[in-house]
């Protein structure tokens, strides 16, 4: 572990009774989901991309809207459909016939935060549309390549594959979002409470917002100082390549080779050290425990993972590849 830093402690302590601001006010419309809204946070203070999965109705759009709410950051918002066209995202080039030039009209993609709702409704040649902003962080709109404002994130929404009418999203694709996040039903006593503040035909909500965009940048620069040790850092190595060695029947869990077809990234490691960080940050820590790396392990594993048909055909899911993985590798 690293040296105290007295300085350092003070600005991790306050960011994150700051960020625990963010989450209360999210609160105010979204009952229970903690570990969702946790997550947006995570992936808003560790710039990654957010896929958000669950069947309709489980306000996976209502908390990144509230989310938006609740900061001083430019949101769009798009909603895909079979019909929706890359210029429809990115903008277009329109000619003035009068002066005979063009001049460029950005799309919804210039924002901040820029909820993709119901991702998977659209073909694949409009998912990939979004592949330059996200991992560049620009887009083209003709021969001129433009900056996107920065902080920049992708919150997309998607219902699960076997609905009707969806198209599952290209592999490149799904390795550039940071986290993919399972949303699952309310308990019993969340829906009452839901059931209480919803059910009126004009909800209202007064949501402050509570953190700004060039705070949410001094947070994104702040995680590069939580310490990561050595130990940690192999732990995190080990489990990703454990991933790749269960593909081909080797490592600890060498009965995973008939479920396993592919393993995760490289990006997988990256990004699993800076969710790591940033939960230490919202904990208010300088240094990332093995725990935090198994924590959001699930979140950064689940759609890196590829598995076998044999795999599918027995409804194994991702979700128990990572566990078996979790209990096998050893934690420093």
């Amino acid at each position: 572990m690293s040296s105290p830093n007295p300085e350092l402690a003070a600005q991790l302590k306050a960011a994150a009774e700051h960020l625990a601001l963010v989450r209360t006010e999210v609160g105010k419309v979204i009952v229970g989901q903690r570990d969702l809204v946790y997550r947006l946070i995570v992936g808003l203070v560790a710039r990654g991309h957010i896929l958000l999965e669950g069947l309709p109705g489980l306000a996976k759009t209502a908390a990144v809207s509230s989310l938006a709410r609740a900061t001083h950051c430019q949101f769009s918002r798009i909603q895909f459909t079979p019909d929706l066209l890359p210029g429809d995202i990115t903008g277009t080039l329109i000619y003035d016939p009068i002066k005979g030039t063009y001049s460029t009209r950005q799309g919804p993609i210039f924002a901040n935060l820029v909820l993709a709702d119901e991702i998977n409704r659209a073909p694949s040649k409009v998912q990939s549309a979004l592949l330059e902003a996200m991992q560049e962080r620009q887009t083209t709109i003709g021969d001129k390549t433009w900056p996107l404002p920065d902080p920049f994130l992708v919150l997309a929404t998607q219902n699960p594959i076997e609905q009707e009418g969806t198209y599952p999203l290209p592999e490149a694709q799904m390795d550039r979002f940071m986290l993919k996040v399972i949303v699952g039903y309310p308990s019993a006593a969340e829906e009452l409470i839901i059931l209480d503040r919803m059910a009126s035909t004009r909800p209202d909500f007064s949501l402050n917002a509570v953190v700004s965009p060039e705070e949410i940048i001094g947070y994104q620069g702040l995680i590069n100082h939580i310490h990561v040790d050595a130990l940690v850092k192999d732990y995190v190595v080990r489990l990703v390549v454990a991933t790749r060695e269960a593909a081909s029947g080797k490592g600890v869990a060498p009965e995973l080779k008939r479920l396993v077809r592919i393993g995760a990234s490289p990006r997988a490691t990256i990004n699993l050290t800076l969710a790591a960080r940033a939960c230490a940050l919202l904990e208010g820590r300088d240094h990332v425990t093995p725990d935090d790396i198994k924590l959001i392990a699930p979140d950064v594993l689940r759609h890196r993972i590829l598995l076998t048909y044999e795999a599918e055909a027995e409804e194994i899911t991702t979700e128990s590849i990572v566990q078996t993985l979790l209990s096998k590798v050893k934690v420093p």
